[in-house]
Formats: structure tokens, C-alpha cells, sequence
């Protein structure tokens, strides 16, 4: 059973940044994807950055350039630094992991992808 805690979330002004943590516990195999997905309130989820067992690393367009995904794989921790947060960035982040055949692209990101584990959340508000 693989569960997933975030962390690190909280409220910050614009132009600000966050780290948000991602610690998984449970048998974690190294060729998970793994991935941060945002949901807004009246908003669909959607996927913000994912990284797949080689280190490569997809981002949606609109955080491309500020926010960067890493992964401790010692630790079993994902991390998600944000940068130059915008208003529009407000919303609840989740972490999710799973062995999945594909873990790469714009357009797989996008599609919502069919994670089978995912942590509980942590809010993320940016105030303009």
C-alpha cells in the first residue's frame, strides 16, 4: 500500500515562492511516474508537472519556467518549487504516483492521466 503526504503549502503574496514535499512511504518502486496535480474551487484538476523514472520532466505551459520538479529518491520525496507565484496559482496541490506506461508530454499531462495513488492535498493561496 503506497500512501503520499504533502506538505509545505500555505499563503504567500505574488511574485512569491513555495516548496511543496511529497513524502511516500509504502513500497515506492523507482519506476513510478510521479506527479503534481492543482484543483481550484469550481475548477477540473489539472496537471501541473510530472517526472518519470529517468529524471525527465513535463510541465504544463502555464507554470513552465517557474515551477521545477524534483525527487529524492533516497528520501522517497517529491518536491515541487514554485516560483514567481501568480493569484492564479491558488488552488489545492496534490502529489500522485503510479507505474504507468507513459509519463511524458504536454498532451499526456493534460489528459489527465489515471494516477492510482494520491495524497490528501495542501493549499496553496496566492494573493495579489
Amino acid at each position: 500500500q503506497v500512501q503520499l503526504v504533502e506538505s509545505g503549502g500555505g499563503s504567500v503574496q505574488a511574485g512569491g515562492s513555495l516548496r511543496l514535499s511529497c513524502a511516500a512511504s509504502g513500497y515506492i518502486y523507482r519506476g513510478y511516474c510521479m506527479g503534481w496535480f492543482r484543483q481550484a474551487p469550481g475548477k477540473e484538476r489539472e496537471g501541473v508537472a510530472a517526472i518519470d523514472r529517468d529524471g525527465i520532466t513535463t510541465y504544463a505551459d502555464s507554470v513552465k519556467g517557474r515551477f521545477t520538479i524534483s525527487k529524492d529518491n533516497a528520501k522517497n520525496t517529491l518536491y515541487l518549487q514554485m516560483n514567481s507565484l501568480k493569484p492564479e496559482d491558488t488552488a489545492m496541490y496534490y502529489c500522485a504516483a503510479d507505474q504507468l506506461l507513459l509519463c511524458y508530454g504536454g498532451s499526456w499531462l493534460s489528459s489527465r492521466p489515471d494516477f492510482g495513488y494520491w495524497g490528501q492535498g495542501t493549499q496553496v493561496t496566492v494573493s495579489s
